[in-house]
């Protein structure tokens, strides 16, 4: 019997739960890798010379790649499952990270972080390929929250991985390091998802994978599309430009920014841990998948806004606490909203589905690079980007209620314009 098919009260087998801590170390190394190039961007602003327009084009190569590899991704993992396609992934990740050592210009880089997006774009769609395959619904945001909140953990060692590295070695090395924990990670997860250890081999059936048209013209994926196109940006903004502000805005240096990125990125992993726990609770006492997700997906959309006023906020430690709140509340959505893909489609088809909408995602945030480098280098303030992070949880809580006014299993082969 396949798991998504097991009745929603049936107790989860411990070793799905090893399967999630190999989600969520695995998600750790992926942030952990792609963060590398924020927390350096000080020293490679003096080591590489680029402008701000320069650091632009690059994010948008990384972008532009994990456009590209999302959705090849997802259609390659309903066909060949999960437990090849990720290692895959994460064998390719690897390598492009290390290669990140031999470039010496902008566009050395962006070919680099081309590389590395296009491998990394494997991880979001195996995993949620992988909790609905594992997880009952009830249980799923859950799961996902946990996974997810790995993506928090690996930005917030990357700075404290800098600086070590730096007192002893070149930034270069900090590139070739960081490409042995995922060859690690590739070990251990072959082995636990080996022959013999699956659930009735469920966990490596390949499905069919979804159609391009019918995932343009199916309402449920769109509304999941259109929500990462609007709130994806926000956190690669955060991502890839954070430590940037804090140096400019707030005039700290590589080695200060430990204890407000450390404090931005535990309280984002709270947020995506209460908030997969707070949307499961709620279907635990009776509430419906589609009321208890959207439920928590307004409350952090309303808990996202006061990012606006970051800008004009005086002292370091409000403008974090600040910042935190806004993280928090993103991974918080994001654990919900991840979680749609599961409520909404059968597990043959999630991956597909997630790569469409993590597609879209990543077509904002490239728009997002372009958008935010061509900001700073005419004005040189982030109050334009704050505010356009602050209003944009509503506006897609808006198209998702629109777009899916019910959250219902319904596969893409049939009832198209459902």
């Amino acid at each position: 019997m396949r798991p998504d098919a097991r009745s929603d009260g049936e107790s989860v087998h411990p070793r799905r739960w090893r399967i999630c801590a190999l989600l969520f170390c695995a998600t750790t190394i992926n942030y952990f890798d792609r963060q590398l190039l924020g927390v350096l961007k000080p020293v490679l602003d003096h080591d590489i010379g680029w402008s701000e327009q320069d650091f632009g084009n690059v994010v948008f190569g990384f972008q532009a790649a994990y456009a590209i590899g999302l959705t090849s991704a997802g259609w390659l993992l309903d066909r060949v499952g999960a437990r090849i396609g990720y290692a895959v992934s994460t064998l390719a990740w690897s390598v492009a990270i290390m290669a990140h050592a031999l470039v010496s210009t902008a566009g050395g880089f962006m070919g680099a972080r081309f590389a590395l997006g296009l491998s990394e774009a494997g991880n979001y769609p195996a995993a949620v390929k992988t909790v609905a395959e594992y997880f009952p619904q009830r249980q799923r945001a859950f799961a996902t929250g946990l996974f997810n909140a790995g993506s928090n953990l690996g930005a917030m060692i990357a700075p404290i991985f800098v600086v070590i590295v730096l007192a002893r070695l070149s930034w270069r090395w900090a590139f070739v390091i960081a490409g042995v924990p995922g060859l690690i990670w590739l070990i251990l997860w072959l082995r636990e998802t080996g022959s013999g250890k699956r659930d009735s081999g469920s966990a490596a059936v390949a499905g069919r994978g979804a159609a391009s048209r019918l995932l343009l013209f199916n309402r449920r994926a769109l509304a999941y599309a259109v929500a990462k196109f609007l709130t994806d940006p926000v956190w690669w903004f955060y991502l890839f430009w954070l430590p940037d502000f804090l140096h400019k805005q707030h005039g700290l240096q590589i080695n200060q920014f430990g204890p407000p990125l450390l404090t931005v990125y535990i309280l984002a992993d709270l947020g995506s841990i209460v908030g997969g726990w707070a949307s499961s609770k709620l279907i635990d006492v009776g509430w419906s998948p589609n009321r208890s997700r959207k439920t928590t997906m307004l409350v952090c959309a309303c808990l996202a806004a006061p990012a606006a006023i970051v800008p004009r906020v005086e002292g370091l430690w409000p403008a974090v606490l600040l910042i935190s709140l806004a993280v928090a509340a993103h991974q918080a959505w994001s654990a919900n909203a991840l979680t749609m893909v599961s409520d909404m489609f059968p597990s043959r088809q999630a991956a597909s589905v997630a790569g469409f909408g993590g597609t879209v995602g990543a077509v904002g945030g490239m728009i997002m690079a372009l958008v935010v480098g061509r900001i700073l280098q005419e004005t040189g303030s982030f109050e334009i980007v704050f505010w356009g992070a602050s209003v944009a949880y509503l506006a897609a809580f808006i198209a998702v209620q629109w777009l899916a006014p019910k959250f219902e299993i319904s596969g893409l082969a049939k009832n198209v314009d459902n």
